[in-house]
């Protein structure tokens, strides 16, 4: 394998094998055709263009699949990106796929630790039944799932990461706040987005499914606990239509999804901790990739703010 993303420079050439996470058609204002792609190994992805565009080589490529690319890396607006000189197949047999994806930092057994430890502080029994069922439903996906197609969590277990890293946020949040419903607001933070895994198509390099464009997490999961409501006969109980008001409203606006606003104590915190826990993603992300005394690129996801690496 050659050089990593990571280590890539501005102005440099550099030849090596990449995994295509995204690919976009386009036309030039003369009318050629020129793909943009989103390239990736283990350690970082890069924007790409791949302009003057052969209809033989366009048949070639495939999103999820890795091949030899001829880069020339250029700075646009203050990010790096490169430009496809050449690109070639590679048997897709020699291919080593854990070199080309993104993984969580935390290990999967410690995400399962993490998960199992927060159901064992609900004290409700009915609740406790209705997270367990939720979770036993989707069994390992939740550990292997991504969080996002592209902002936040974007990587193999980035689900699982999300919920740990919202889980401890919850745990403290209540030690300060004794009026929170700790009950509530753990089984809220477990349940809030598992619908993703039926609204994205893979853990790997993945894309909103149909259902997930037709249908979205939010609604795909109150479906769900409507369904586990009724299995486990408490379809009419408080507990559940409590924590179907927390999935439909965990993104707090309407104009961000949501079909309720949060109206109870607990909903109104899982929507600020999921913001908290996505947000430092998002902002860590961006700031990974800069050096200390610059500024990032704009991030979209963050109303298209800028952030500085200080020193």
């Amino acid at each position: 394998m050659g050089k990593q993303v990571k280590d890539f420079n501005e102005g440099e050439r550099v030849e090596t094998n990449l995994l295509i996470a995204s690919q976009q058609r386009g036309t030039t204002n003369s009318g050629s055709p020129y793909l943009t792609l989103v390239l990736q190994d283990s350690s970082k992805s890069i924007d790409a263009k791949l302009w003057d565009l052969k209809p033989e080589l366009e048949k070639q490529l495939e999103v999820g699949k890795v091949y030899n690319f001829d880069l020339e890396i250029i700075k646009y607006k203050n990010n790096l990106q490169a430009k496809v000189l050449r690109v070639l197949p590679i048997p897709q047999a020699d291919i080593n796929m854990e070199e080309f994806v993104f993984k969580s930092p935390v290990a999967k057994d410690t995400l399962r630790q993490n998960i199992q430890e927060g159901i064992s502080l609900i004290n409700n029994e009915n609740i406790a039944r209705i997270v367990s069922s939720a979770l036993n439903y989707y069994a390992s996906d939740v550990y292997e799932y991504p969080a996002a197609a592209r902002i936040h969590h974007n990587f193999i277990g980035g689900l699982a990461t999300h919920t740990s890293g919202m889980i401890k946020l919850a745990v403290a949040l209540c030690n300060i706040y004794p009026s929170v419903n700790r009950d509530y607001l753990l089984a809220g933070v477990i349940l809030h987005d598992l619908g993703k895994i039926e609204e994205l198509t893979s853990p790997v390099v993945t894309e909103y499914s149909t259902k997930g464009k037709l249908l979205g997490h939010i609604s795909i999961m109150d479906a769900r606990l409507l369904e586990i409501g009724k299995e486990l006969g408490l379809e009419e109980s408080e507990e559940l239509m409590i924590l179907r008001h927390m999935v439909l409203s965990h993104h707090g606006q309407f104009e961000f999804g949501s079909p309720v606003r949060p109206e109870t104590l607990e909903a109104e915190m899982l929507n600020l901790i999921d913001n908290i826990d996505a947000r430092v993603n998002t902002i860590d992300k961006a700031l990974s990739e800069v050096k200390e005394g610059d500024f990032t690129g704009k991030v979209f996801a963050l109303d298209n703010r800028v952030f500085y690496k200080h020193k």
